[in-house]
């Protein structure tokens, strides 16, 4: 992981995980997030229009725009062309953290256990997706895989809300969080970017600086 995305999840905290089916609705939605205070976002190959979206998000050049649940080394490559300045993988898929290096982009891989953190080392990489971190346990998961594993930082992500960010991002081994409370579906629905806008703020509002 290139030590620019490393300080700017350290200093953003607050990683907002989008999965977009409209894209007309990418560039409002960029701008009602950045409005909020994020600065940077994920947006997730769930959706035929991915590309297009992270493109558009991309363009409107506040925020640092990354791919979330890329699976293959193809939708990594599709990803990076479309503007993302980095790749989320659920899991650890050494053709994606290969490829992106090949491109040239940081990847977080996923984990949810201590083998699949090996891997990860193995391949070179210290900062990994905790996911899913709810179903998985919470912070008390978290702390029980990174007390083994004292270097690795995480990004945890999966059924975290308003209420458990703040227990996550105390805890000394999480570079930042993600969520997608922010840009709910129904919000990007309804075209409420003010109550995205709103709960963004909240979220950035309750961080706090990396506890080094």
């Amino acid at each position: 992981m290139t030590a620019d995305l490393t300080d700017i999840l350290a200093e953003a905290r607050i990683v907002p995980v989008l999965t977009v089916p409209d894209p007309t609705t990418a560039a409002p939605l960029a701008r009602a997030l950045a409005a909020g205070g994020a600065r940077c976002a994920e947006v997730t190959f769930r959706t035929s229009d991915a590309e297009q979206v992270v493109k558009a998000m991309a363009a409107e050049g506040a925020l640092v725009v990354g791919a979330g649940t890329v699976l293959t080394a193809v939708q990594a490559e599709r990803a990076v062309a479309a503007g993302a300045r980095f790749v989320v993988s659920p899991g650890v898929d050494h053709e994606v953290i290969s490829r992106c290096r090949e491109l040239g982009v940081p990847v977080l891989p996923g984990v949810a256990t201590a083998t699949e953190l090996m891997g990860a080392l193995r391949a070179g990489l210290d900062t990994v997706k905790l996911f899913p971190a709810e179903p998985l346990g919470g912070t008390a998961m978290l702390r029980a895989l990174s007390a083994p594993f004292p270097g690795v930082r995480f990004m945890p992500t999966g059924g975290i809300d308003a209420a458990a960010l703040p227990g996550y991002l105390a805890e000394p081994a999480v570079l930042a969080v993600g969520g997608s409370w922010m840009a709910a579906p129904a919000l990007l629905a309804s075209g409420d970017y003010a109550e995205i806008r709103r709960l963004t703020a909240d979220a950035v509002g309750r961080s706090v600086p990396w506890p080094t």
